[in-house]
């Protein structure tokens, strides 16, 4: 079966997955992870779009992205791509790609699962047994949603504003999130949805939706189609 095209329409938050080729590592020092965060704010400004969140592991990463057009998401990534690419094979010797095909992306609802999303990458390095709780990993937006440091190349959306009144309000907020943890079947949901190019959101959220693509974004009911008469 063909696989759909992405979907990417402007104003919707896009969580988006790339890992690297035969689960090989995309970064091998510090240096690495900064180039790719640096190629990543460049071209989200560049393509008009905002990074809302990311996590850096050592063999893929996650992205929370809010495209002004519906072409941002796809320029900026395709940009990253080929920029990093070039400077990996440049500076470690090697050739041929470095990325497991192209990239995967969901459309999320931001009411819904907007911060669900972002929860759902901050504990990405602890799921993986890279650290005891989120706050220990340098390579995400958590640290600066909780405070800790201050990140430039972030857009808070405005679900996180929504938090309190304070940033020590949001921030408390977020950090009590975090700490709560998800379901196996809110971790499954947010994979799923990425992976398949599902949109992530309610009925009434993706009744609205469809509205705006020809694209199916929810998966086929099973069973076969309807037979349809030839035309006369």
């Amino acid at each position: 079966m063909a696989r759909l095209p992405r979907l990417t329409v402007a104003g919707y938050p896009h969580h988006i997955i790339q890992r690297g080729n035969n689960r090989q590592a995309i970064v091998r020092r510090e240096a690495d992870r900064e180039c790719l965060l640096e190629l990543m704010a460049e071209n989200a400004r560049k393509h008009q779009v905002a990074l809302n969140a990311y996590v850096l592991m050592d063999n893929h990463f996650h992205l929370l992205l809010t495209p002004e057009t519906a072409e941002g998401v796809p320029l900026m990534m395709q940009a990253v791509g080929r920029r990093y690419v070039r400077y990996f094979n440049d500076l470690y010797g090697r050739t041929g790609t470095l990325w497991e095909g192209r990239y995967r992306s969901t459309l999320v609802q931001t009411e819904r699962y907007l911060l669900a999303c972002m929860v759902y990458m901050d504990l990405n390095p602890v799921r993986a047994g890279m650290v005891a709780e989120a706050g220990q990993h340098p390579w995400s937006s958590h640290r600066h949603y909780i405070g800790q440091v201050s990140d430039r190349r972030l857009s808070p959306p405005s679900v996180y504003w929504g938090l309190g009144n304070t940033p020590f309000a949001r921030e408390a907020a977020y950090t009590e999130l975090v700490h709560a943890g998800q379901s196996v079947a809110q971790q499954g949901a947010i994979t799923d949805a990425t992976l398949h190019g599902w949109a992530l959101g309610d009925a009434a959220f993706t009744a609205e939706l469809q509205k705006r693509t020809p694209r199916r974004i929810t998966p086929a009911k099973p069973g076969r189609p309807p037979s349809t008469s030839p035309e006369s």
